[in-house]
């Protein structure tokens, strides 16, 4: 785990304070402060437009801060870039995979790039494809492989140099469910193998199955951090029941939707009761007089903290 601060406290490896970059007249970030330590799976969650790919790019030393501190390895991107560039792989939404290549050569090339020796590239671009599932595709073309077996590739290729730290920008958009598990389960056991990986995510599921810790992006700002435990304890009630309906829930009375849970959340054709008993919330709702088409009962998930966070869902 390298050097700790304690017995219990990894080293911080990105630590951010007051983190600022502004466009013209506009805050992409807006004075933020995380820290990501040795040997996590961190996490930005939030919508498209939150800020997470521009704090990202902040981290991988493509775009220089406006203001506030930012400390890589201890080091300042500004003055000391190139040297932390060496120990990030970053992978972008774009793929930029050699479609001229077999996939095996994508990344011995990559590993010219480091200037690594050829047998130790060889090495490591075989245990890479184990890892990522792509063994037996090793000597095939890129261009016919399927998003996800690119997508795996793109991650491989970037980790050839053995990065202290992988970033990851909206790893699995475009993927189908199959493909995305893939990826999921291969990043569980390079993270348990002891990479630091960042993730930016707009999907719950994702940040909640694969983040030790993650924060909550809305509008250039963190509203949140913890664990997805931690969150949904925090935010949410145990249970949800979601009622549905198509007609839209202007015309219900906000006295009657106060009375059925501890919280509430109306959406256009949803009603979103945070309850610690759906079942009995359900019976609720129908005694004040509800009529919903159709309703379901379910766990808690990080989506409802993002909603009882910023009054939105996600994919608004």
């Amino acid at each position: 785990m390298g050097m700790t601060n304690s017995a219990s406290e990894p080293t911080a490896l990105i630590r951010a304070q007051g983190l600022t970059k502004v466009f013209g007249a506009r805050s992409a970030v807006d004075g933020i402060d995380f820290e990501v330590r040795d040997g996590e799976f961190f996490g930005f969650l939030g919508p498209n437009g939150a800020g997470k790919t521009t704090t990202m790019r902040m981290i991988a030393g493509v775009s220089p801060r406006t203001s506030g501190t930012l400390e890589i390895f201890g080091q300042d991107p500004d003055l000391h870039g190139s040297e932390i560039r060496g120990q990030i792989g970053v992978v972008h939404q774009q793929e930029t995979l050699d479609m001229e290549l077999t996939v095996r050569e994508n990344l011995l090339i990559f590993g010219r790039f480091f200037g690594m020796e050829r047998a130790a590239i060889a090495t490591r671009a075989d245990e890479l494809l184990e890892l990522f599932q792509l063994s037996d595709r090793a000597k095939d073309q890129v261009e016919p492989l399927s998003g996800g077996m690119k997508r795996r590739l793109s991650i491989a290729r970037s980790l050839i140099a053995s990065p202290r730290i992988l970033m990851l920008d909206e790893p699995t958009t475009g993927l189908d469910p199959q493909a995305r598990h893939l990826l999921w389960d291969a990043l569980q056991r390079l993270k348990r193998g002891g990479t630091t990986i960042v993730l930016t995510t707009h999907y719950m599921d994702e940040a909640e199955q694969l983040c030790d810790r993650l924060v909550v992006m809305d509008q250039a700002k963190i509203v949140a951090e913890g664990s997805p435990r931690q969150l949904i304890v925090e935010h949410a009630s145990r249970e949800v029941l979601e009622l549905r309906f198509p007609n839209g829930t202007e015309s219900i009375d906000v006295k009657v939707l106060e009375g059925i849970g501890d919280r509430y959340e109306r959406l256009a054709e949803r009603v979103i009761i945070g309850c610690e008993n759906g079942e009995a919330a359900h019976a609720r709702a129908l005694e004040h007089g509800l009529d919903p088409e159709s309703w379901l009962v379910r766990r808690s998930s990080l989506e409802d903290v993002f909603l009882r966070l910023t009054g939105r869902t996600l994919d608004e």
